[in-house]
Formats: C-alpha cells, sequence, structure tokens
C-alpha cells in the first residue's frame, strides 16, 4: 500500500467514499446529501493542512485530512480525520493511514494530536487510536446520534508529540 498527497483529480474517486461513509451515519457528523463540491470544501484540506489518498494496487482505497486543530494560539496541535472504502476494512489502511498522519504531525513541528469527536461505539477506531498512544481526555455524554445505538459519546481523544 502507498499513501500519497491527495490531487484535485482525485477527488471524483474519493467523493464516493465521502458519501458512503457519511450516509452509513456510525461515524461522522456531517450532514447527509452533501454535493461534490461541498463535501470537497469539507475533505479537501487548504495549507497548512493536507490531504493524502491509500492507494492498492493504484484504486483508491482510503483517505485522511490533517492539519491545525485550531487557527492561532492553538494551531500548535493536529488534528486528522480518516475514512477507508467499506470494501477495504480489515486490511490495515486505516492503521497506515494514522501512522502516517502522526508522522507527518510530528515531522511538522505539532506539540501533540487532538481528535474531537470519536465516536465511542466505533470501536475498531477507538482501539486503533490507544494502540498508537492516544488516550481518551473527556467523552461528551449523548454528542453523537447513531442510527443503531442512539445518543452516544464522542471522545476527545489526545496524543502528546513532545514525549519520546
Amino acid at each position: 500500500m502507498l499513501i500519497r498527497e491527495a490531487h484535485e483529480d482525485d477527488w471524483p474517486l474519493l467523493f464516493p467514499i465521502f458519501a458512503t461513509v457519511v450516509a452509513d451515519g456510525r461515524t461522522y457528523a456531517y450532514p447527509e446529501g452533501l454535493s461534490q463540491e461541498e463535501a470537497r470544501s469539507l475533505w479537501m484540506e487548504p495549507p497548512p493542512g493536507r490531504t493524502v489518498v491509500a492507494l492498492d494496487g493504484g484504486a483508491i482505497v482510503g483517505t485522511a485530512k490533517m492539519g491545525p486543530n485550531r487557527p492561532g494560539q492553538g494551531a500548535h496541535v493536529a488534528t486528522a480525520g480518516f475514512m477507508v472504502d467499506p470494501g477495504a476494512r480489515g486490511r490495515g489502511v486505516g492503521r497506515l493511514l494514522g501512522e502516517h498522519a502522526v508522522e507527518w504531525a510530528r515531522a511538522a513541528g505539532y506539540r501533540a494530536m487532538q481528535f474531537n469527536a470519536v465516536v465511542e461505539t466505533n470501536l475498531a477506531a477507538v482501539r486503533l487510536w490507544e494502540f498508537l498512544g492516544f488516550r481518551t481526555l473527556a467523552t461528551v455524554p449523548g454528542a453523537f446520534d447513531h442510527p443503531d445505538h442512539g445518543f452516544v459519546g464522542l471522545h476527545v481523544m489526545y496524543l502528546d508529540l513532545t514525549a519520546h
């Protein structure tokens, strides 16, 4: 598998992954029915952030976006978001993207990485982030309306990038 910068001409291939993950309603609090342009503006990060794709045999199987969590005085903490094509789940795509994002943030000089809204029932993601060293700082109760479980919590997860 290979990770590379996403190019504008990748978007038509990324959009179906984005639309499928959002329509599933289990991991992202984006509104359903976004146009390609609306979705592109949410996912394709402008500098100083970036968006990458994971390729397997030339096919896009996942994507991640990363950049500062907040502007100005909060710009020293990175954040990221990840989407994996449902047909490629269980093959290590998320882990590869997660490792890439953490290494990118560390190399770019960020002091920490924070995920603001990890759905507590997304156990695969929670386990992956914990494996990569993230810890849950807090859980906002009932902050996500899950299609199967109703109102569930959103974890705020944190990784100190200054610790070695």
